[in-house]
């Protein structure tokens, strides 16, 4: 991945970032992206080893400090357990990214409440747990930069279900943080991703969901990864509260 919107302070590999849901798909590229960039990198994933296993290795071809930790952050205990690790190892933490977040298409008239509880612990809950315990270790050490990844027209009725209930809940945090936390040198912001391209697209899918995109194509993990570069690079130091859609014009 080519390097830029480096800050001397980055270069020197002085600062951390954690990146929830980090071993595959997009939280994976933004993982990459920012130990090119040279953060020490936290991952985090919750059950599948092997995938783990291979993120962790792919990272650490672009940064060599960088840990791997095994924690589900929906849960207080799971997102304490992470952002210990993450402390112990670099006794910093400067750019939270949360990422994670299931997915399920499903109306709520039909969805149950075990599954309703899923989305909204996964996508939304994880946000508030681990913000809330990262924001004074931030205050602590004069500033950070949080960034909570949401989903194609978050804040819309057209966004889906219950998903996309917990993922506008997230972008609002993101506002909500960056209006009380910015006087303690703390900066938040959200990304919206549209319709990018992961394993979880048949190429059939993929098909379907491009005729739908002003741009014609489905986006990469890489471009949301490019994006989050940005927001944390000095060009965008004065940007606060900002909700940036990644879509290919999708909303238009």
């Amino acid at each position: 991945m080519k390097q830029t919107n480096r800050s001397m302070s980055q270069v020197a590999g002085s600062l951390v970032a954690l990146v929830t849901g980090s071993t595959r798909g997009i939280g994976l590229a933004i993982a990459k992206r920012l130990a090119c960039d040279g953060y020490r990198i936290a991952l985090n994933y919750r059950s599948n080893d092997e995938q783990g296993g291979a993120a962790l290795e792919a990272v650490h071809s672009h940064s060599g400090e960088s840990i791997l930790v095994k924690a589900d952050v929906t849960s207080e205990s799971g997102a304490a357990k992470l952002i210990g690790a993450a402390m112990d190892s670099f006794s910093r933490i400067d750019v939270l990214i949360n990422n994670v977040g299931p997915f399920l298409i499903k109306g709520i008239a039909e969805m149950s409440v075990e599954e309703w509880r899923h989305m909204i612990d996964g996508n939304l809950t994880s946000v508030f747990l681990c913000s809330k315990l990262v924001i004074p270790l931030m205050r602590a050490q004069g500033g950070g930069h949080i960034i909570n990844i949401g989903t194609a027209k978050a804040g819309s009725a057209s966004a889906v279900g219950a998903y996309g209930i917990a993922k506008t809940g997230a972008v609002m945090l993101a506002k909500y943080i960056a209006r009380t936390e910015g006087k303690n040198g703390i900066r938040a912001n959200a990304i919206n991703p549209g319709f990018i391209r992961t394993d979880e697209y048949t190429d059939e899918t993929a098909a379907e969901m491009e005729a739908k995109v002003p741009l014609g194509r489905l986006g990469t993990p890489d471009e949301v990864a490019a994006t989050v570069s940005f927001l944390l690079s000095d060009d965008a130091s004065y940007i606060n509260g900002a909700v940036i859609d990644v879509g290919g014009g999708l909303w238009v």
